[in-house]
């Protein structure tokens, strides 16, 4: 099996889904595709097609530059955080390796960031608590408060 997915959270979780997928290039549109059906019964206010082109980005960065063994999974969480939505995306990379690129012109790669940074109200990266590396963003207003 190449992903798995969390659709029901618990109660009272703020978590609102996640998936394991395996640091394949399939996972990636996977990660789109899987994102947009679980999110949708939720409603939200923010562009999901925003909110795909990110998760893009950062699984695709996520299989990229993390540690590759044959055991390793990048792991996609959304939450509701009052109205705002907060995706983080897990893989087992060194927290230190996260940075924000301006690539040249003719640089083929190193934009992912740039577009996450210009799209969501916020980023982050750090210490994952699975061990490794988490990216995250949020959207701020995607619900009604």
């Amino acid at each position: 099996m190449t992903y798995t997915i969390d659709r029901y959270p618990c109660e009272d979780s703020p978590r609102l889904g996640a998936m394991t997928l395996h640091p394949t290039p399939e996972s990636v549109p996977r990660a789109r595709r899987w994102f947009r059906k679980f999110i949708a019964p939720y409603n939200p206010a923010c562009s999901i097609d925003d909110c795909t082109l990110m998760i893009s980005e950062l699984v695709t960065n996520a299989i990229r530059y993390g540690q590759a063994d044959e055991t390793w999974v990048v792991r996609v969480e959304w939450f509701r955080e009052g109205a705002s939505l907060r995706v983080e995306v897990h893989n087992p990379g060194f927290p230190a390796a996260v940075r924000l690129r301006h690539p040249d012109t003719n640089d083929a790669h190193g934009r992912g960031l740039l577009l996450v940074d210009s799209i969501a109200d916020s980023w982050h990266s750090g210490p994952s608590r699975f061990g490794g590396t988490v990216v995250s963003f949020v959207v701020a207003d995607a619900w009604p408060a």
